[in-house]
């Protein structure tokens, strides 16, 4: 963490100085458990390691799925009844990445809504909050592609859909999806495009997923006050936080198991909840669904891919459409820029509070709406809830910066610990195992 005093990894026994002075992962270890953290993180900040897992989880039951898939139109949906009923243990491993992936945007979710209630996009965080958007992109792209891959009947006719919206953008969009799907129509070589894709970019988001920790650790973690560690002096910065290691490692921990007993629950006991029935049916192009939905997670911009049912200027519905989708996911992009208020965390910000809270509320909205068919009066409730996404990032937050009346804030992180623990050992276990009120 630059900028704030703390102990340095030295080797003691021959063995570790021989390492440490040709390859220093001692150090690396060392200084990753013994980072100073704010004291005053609350069970928010326990989403970190639940994607941390999640996307290791992915990778690992990923690679031993793909040495039983073929990817191939005529092949791939038996391959993937094989590795269900043949291969030992092959529907849990599918089952497990399947929920997954629910589990990963459900965690990302969470993360990205707690970054923007206590301000983690502000200086000097910028980097760190544009490298998480940018995860945030490619995981929803390797998601499509590996919901591709079972060459279901939503499989099929949702990759047809997606990859169809390519084609409203002027002059370059139907080489852009000709380049896609690898030919006019969605068929093998789109397949072969997808699968190779899905394998690649788990281990682009793994690389990005090191330079967001690289990040955050050279700023420090924002914490719910959003008041900075002190950092004069080692003692000062001793007081504003603990060693990573046991504390907050144990409170991580002590989190993902819950997390994963929920999930373990899900995967066993209902591992089809969250899909769709179509999907057990082999594509055919010949055939279309009744209704075509994506999986849950992208159901906030498919509502609002639909919202747009009328051209605006001299813009086509559709083309409409894919720009407000994208336009949702690029206002969260430069959002360090919109965001005009001094004060960092939504705790001190009575007005936007409210704000922020119908966000929440017009997001769970917008998942509904994209679950839904495309008529009244789930068009209307998609336009609105739209409307207050774009309106949120572009209006309200610049305006509050300039009319909101902040609460004080504490002059210090310990200040705040000891308001809501205490002091002494019994104000740390107090700590443990509370999450303070917001």
């Amino acid at each position: 963490m630059s900028g704030i005093p703390h102990d340095h990894y030295e080797p003691k026994t021959g063995i570790e100085k021989w390492i440490e002075s040709r390859l220093p992962i001692f150090g690396l270890i060392h200084a990753t458990l013994t980072i100073p953290t704010p004291k005053n993180l609350n069970w928010m900040w326990i989403w970190g390691i639940v994607l941390a897992f999640c996307l290791v989880m992915q990778i690992a039951t990923g690679i031993v799925l793909v040495m039983h898939y073929t990817p191939h139109v005529s092949l791939a949906f038996s391959s993937v009844e094989h590795i269900m009923r043949d291969v030992n243990a092959g529907w849990a491993l599918r089952y497990v990445h399947a929920n997954g992936a629910s589990l990963f945007f459900f965690a990302v979710y969470a993360h990205i809504f707690r970054g923007i209630y206590y301000g983690s996009y502000k200086t000097p965080r910028e980097i760190t909050w544009i490298v998480g958007m940018l995860i945030f992109l490619l995981m929803m792209a390797t998601a499509f592609m590996g919901y591709v891959l079972p060459w279901g009947q939503m499989s099929f006719w949702g990759a047809t859909v997606i990859t169809g919206l390519f084609s409203a953008i002027p002059l370059v969009g139907v080489d852009i999806q000709t380049w896609l799907l690898g030919g006019p129509a969605v068929d093998n070589p789109t397949l072969n495009r997808f699968f190779s894709l899905h394998y690649l970019l788990p281990f682009v988001i793994a690389a990005l997923v090191i330079v967001h920790i690289w990040a955050f650790h050279t700023t420090g973690n924002n914490n719910p006050t959003g008041v900075e560690v002190r950092r004069t002096s080692k003692a000062e910065a001793q007081r504003d936080t603990l060693p990573f290691w046991p504390y907050f490692v144990i409170k991580d921990l002590f989190a993902l198991v819950f997390i994963l007993t929920v999930f373990a629950a899900i995967v066993g006991f209902m591992p089809n909840f969250l899909g769709h029935p179509d999907n057990y049916i082999e594509a055919d192009a010949l055939k279309t669904p009744a209704h075509i939905v994506p999986e849950w997670y992208f159901l906030p911009f498919y509502a609002m891919l639909r919202a747009i049912t009328f051209d605006v200027l001299w813009i086509n519905s559709k083309l409409a459409g894919v720009l407000a989708m994208f336009g949702s996911i690029a206002v969260l992009l430069v959002l360090p820029w919109l965001d005009t208020s001094r004060v960092r965390s939504g705790r001190y910000r009575p007005m936007f509070k409210i704000w922020f809270w119908l966000l929440v509320v017009d997001f769970v909205v917008l998942t509904w709406c994209g679950s839904q068919p495309p008529e009244q009066p789930f068009v209307i409730i998609s336009q609105l809830a739209t409307l207050y996404w774009f309106v949120f990032f572009l209006v309200i937050l610049p305006i509050l910066g300039v009319i909101e009346k902040p609460l004080p804030q504490p002059e210090t992180i310990e200040a705040d610990f000891r308001e809501h623990y205490g002091t002494g050992e019994a104000a740390m276990e107090r700590a443990a195992i509370s999450n303070p009120a917001e």
